[in-house]
């Protein structure tokens, strides 16, 4: 991923703001699997790359048979969830996955830590994403390309998420899309 800020739609409105950008990659994060169809040929229309954070599609379960089947029917750019088992699928199939991950304590970065070892997923995303000394220690400590998410809400955000060793962040502030554009 050579993109450093990867723009999050939650809604189509913000997803049609998206399409214009010169952004190549972008994540959804919420929508109803009856969208899925025309958010994925309107992004592949606009030569766009999409995330889909596979936890968020309502009206589909997150599970193995949900993720074979959103890889083998859109070919999504990659996935995004909390979820061991898609993670493993999505890599099975050949489809970016991306290990979502909440920096709530020491007890879930802990368990955290055990999970991502298990899953090696291409990506972590950590949340919330305005930690910079979390997420120099998470990149330190698992070797694996970092997103970061949440609360990312200015310019200053970003540039402490990147030198804090983030290879990008996600952020569905559109001023900060704007600044980077």
């Amino acid at each position: 991923m050579i993109q450093q800020i990867l723009p999050a739609c939650s809604n189509m409105k913000d997803f049609e703001q998206f399409l214009k950008s010169p952004f190549e990659i972008g994540v959804f994060l919420e929508m109803h699997i009856a969208q899925l169809k025309h958010v994925d040929a309107m992004a592949k229309a606009n030569g766009k790359k999409m995330l889909y954070h596979m936890d968020m599609i309502h009206g589909i379960k997150s599970d193995d048979f949900s993720t074979e089947f959103i890889c083998q029917e859109y070919r999504p750019y990659g996935l995004i969830t909390t979820k061991a088992n898609v993670i493993l699928k999505a890599k099975q199939k050949g489809v970016l996955a991306v290990q979502r991950v909440f920096l709530l304590d020491s007890h879930a970065l802990e368990k955290s830590y055990k999970l991502l070892g298990k899953t090696q997923p291409d990506y972590i995303e950590v949340l919330p994403g305005a930690m910079p000394n979390l997420i120099s220690e998470v990149k330190e400590r698992m070797q694996i390309p970092l997103l970061a998410g949440g609360f990312i809400r200015s310019v200053e955000d970003v540039e402490l998420a990147l030198a804090a060793g983030a290879d990008a962040v996600t952020t569905s502030k559109k001023k900060i899309w704007d600044y980077y554009s």
